[in-house]
């Protein structure tokens, strides 16, 4: 029986390989196939005619070819045939597709051959994602493929599908804009997409039965067969992701992908043990699996081959779906080379992708923090960014716990944290930062490392956190929160990034971690939409607000500390500052925002000068027709106030 630890090899001495030609490749004269498995004394390859039954019709042996690389090539066409590969070491490890894996059947069981250019939809040669001149023009909206479109209320034909993204002009029987209509209706810049590579819990024969997020990653290269309309062609999954992306980019909406590269659903029967067992994973001083990502195991980012494995999947993804970033889950697993070498890699192909993830862990790795991609250590990594968990929780009180509160909830005290977060991460001379609860330092060096929110797929839906921390709450007073929230985080430095949903008041009927739990737990309901349409229509302009005005997206450090002021006394309850707007190209010369928290009007000093109001309550006056105030003005009660300084 095979002994799983491994305290007793090095790992540094296994050989690497430098090229890009790992995988099955096909042309209509010969496929070539090459794999990496330095411990390998034998590999067998074999040919199926089906996905997941039948005997092999054809076995041929690999041979060792150097830098721990086996290959062979067959002779003649064998478009649409499955294969998969068996490892000898010494005994016989698990049949399955290679780790390289681009286009697989039904479940993931066998790898499949296949010619690439039959996989793109008309015209995608001249598929292209929007330009972002600086990172925080981005808006991002974080959505799962199935939620999206599976309710009844959808409009949606496809539903709970990669084509549900491609449906125009889709309604509620209302007649309120779902789907891709709404997303542009919306006005975000940005989908974030949860896992779309090839993920186990969910059976692609029977996709309604189960439900999952998809962070239980099986082929990273392949994309998810049960959000496609034929899961056994596995070439129907990638033109029709491609028909997703190329949809979205049609109208001007990027496309980020969830990737998971830091852990493996499987351990020990993973196809990165089965192919070269231990190598990909950290383990503990005894040999045994480390466990930094609480499922499991953690990879091991930092060995030579891992990190080509995660670079070259990138690359694909990026090359061959046109995607506009990447969101990397528990990025505090990864070493910080690998994140450089990332974000390098990924430049070279095209210059400006989204780059940002988790700057934690599940669990204590036996990596030290200081090699790590947490989020203290942003400094040494330019271009990548990290979710400012400081924010969200001094919006709303402890992800993880039901009853706390924070800001907008009624905590008091918390003005410190919610500054923190307005000046996105960065060092700012008025901020106290012993102050701050959960960060006694400044953790970004530019505003482009911070991403702010109030809510994602993980834990509570904002406005199901409201709710249990704040029972006794009426529905007005629901609404003005889920508000208040939106608006710091759309009008804050840094990079806005909204849970789908929020802006109608999402909920999950309370649960708190509904990655398995099923669609009528997870769907987004799109009759809420008419129900918060005041909401809906107030994340709108604040979206809208924030693309007008550069003030609320500087791209620099210096210009933050240079040209935001906390510029009011303080007040428990209250944020406010000022913004030299006409600093940094926006034509509104001075910019006083002010957030009121409390449950009651609040008398606010004014700066010397009249001032118009632009937006207060649920009233945008952007335009320049809001009235004019001076010395004093009396904040609603849960709410934000921008007065813009006029010459008057």
């Amino acid at each position: 029986m095979r002994d799983w630890k491994f305290n007793h090899i090095d790992f540094s001495i296994y050989p690497s390989y430098k090229g890009d030609d790992l995988g099955v490749f096909w042309t209509p004269e010969k496929t070539t196939i090459k794999i990496w498995a330095p411990t390998a004394k034998m590999i067998e390859f074999r040919l199926y005619k089906d996905g997941s039954t039948g005997e092999a019709f054809h076995k041929t042996q690999l041979q060792a070819v150097g830098d721990g690389t086996w290959s062979t090539v067959l002779m003649g066409d064998y478009e649409g045939r499955f294969y998969t590969f068996r490892i000898n070491d010494g005994e016989w490890l698990a049949e399955m597709p290679d780790m390289y894996a681009r286009c697989v059947g039904v479940n993931g069981k066998r790898g499949i051959i296949f010619n690439p250019q039959k996989t793109n939809p008309e015209n995608w040669q001249n598929d292209q994602g929007p330009e972002l001149k600086k990172f925080t023009d981005a808006v991002i909206y974080e959505t799962h493929v199935r939620d999206f479109s599976i309710s009844e209320s959808s409009g949606i034909q496809h539903k709970g599908k990669y084509l549900g993204f491609t449906e125009e002009e889709t309604k509620t029987a209302s007649g309120a804009a779902t789907g891709l209509s709404h997303l542009k209706e919306l006005g975000i810049t940005h989908v974030h997409l949860l896992p779309v590579y090839d993920f186990y819990t969910v059976d692609e024969e029977k996709p309604l039965e189960k439900y999952n997020w998809g962070y239980d990653p099986l082929h990273y290269n392949a994309p998810e067969g049960s959000y496609a309309t034929n899961p056994y062609d596995g070439t129907v999954r990638i033109k029709e992701l491609k028909k997703l992306v190329q949809s979205l980019h049609a109208n001007g909406i990027g496309v980020v992908l969830d990737v998971v590269y830091n852990h493996t659903f499987f351990t020990k029967e993973s196809v990165f043990n089965q192919t070269v067992p231990g190598y990909f994973y950290r383990q503990k001083k005894d040999g045994s699996f480390a466990n930094a990502s609480g499922c499991g195991n953690e990879v091991a980012t930092e060995r030579a081959m891992v990190r080509k494995f995660i670079v070259d999947s990138l690359k694909y993804w990026a090359k061959e779906f046109h995607v506009d970033g990447f969101r990397f889950d528990l990025m505090g697993i990864y070493d910080l080379e690998t994140m450089k070498i990332i974000r390098d890699e990924l430049d070279k192909i095209r210059p400006g992708m989204l780059l940002y993830g988790e700057g934690w862990t599940g669990g204590e790795s036996p990596m030290p923090e200081e090699k790590r991609a947490v989020k203290r250590n942003s400094p040494k990594l330019p271009g990548v960014a990290c979710f400012n968990d400081d924010l969200r929780d001094a919006l709303k009180g402890n992800h993880s716990s039901k009853k706390t509160k924070g800001f907008v909830n009624g905590l008091e005290l918390r003005e410190e944290s919610v500054k923190f977060g307005i000046v996105g991460a960065v060092h700012h001379p008025q901020i106290v930062y012993d102050y701050v609860e959960s960060a006694k330092q400044p953790w970004a060096s530019e505003p482009t490392q911070c991403i702010n929110y109030a809510s994602c797929h993980d834990n509570y839906t904002l406005w199901d956190k409201l709710k249990a921390s704040c029972p006794k709450a009426g529905d007005d007073e629901m609404r003005k929160m889920v508000k208040l929230a939106g608006a710091i985080v759309l009008t804050s430095q840094g990079i806005p990034f909204l849970h789908a949903g929020v802006e109608f008041c999402r909920t999950k009927g309370g649960n708190p971690n509904s990655y398995k739990s099923p669609d009528t737990v997870n769907q987004i309901d799109w009759a809420r939409k008419e129900e918060y349409h005041d909401v809906f229509t107030y994340y709108r302009n604040l979206i809208h607000l924030r693309k007008n005005h550069p003030a609320f997206r500087m791209p620099l450090t210096s210009q933050i500390q240079n040209h935001i002021k906390f510029c009011t006394e303080y007040k428990i309850g209250v944020v406010s500052y000022c913004i030299y707007g006409r600093e940094v190209g926006d034509s509104w010369e001075e910019i006083l925002l002010i957030f009121n928290a409390n449950r009651k009007e609040t008398l606010i000093e004014l700066p010397a000068g009249n001032y118009r109001i632009a937006v207060k309550g649920d009233e945008f006056n952007a335009d320049g027709h809001g009235d004019t105030v001076s010395g004093e003005l009396k904040a609603e009660p849960i709410s934000m106030t921008i007065l813009v300084k006029t010459e008057n």
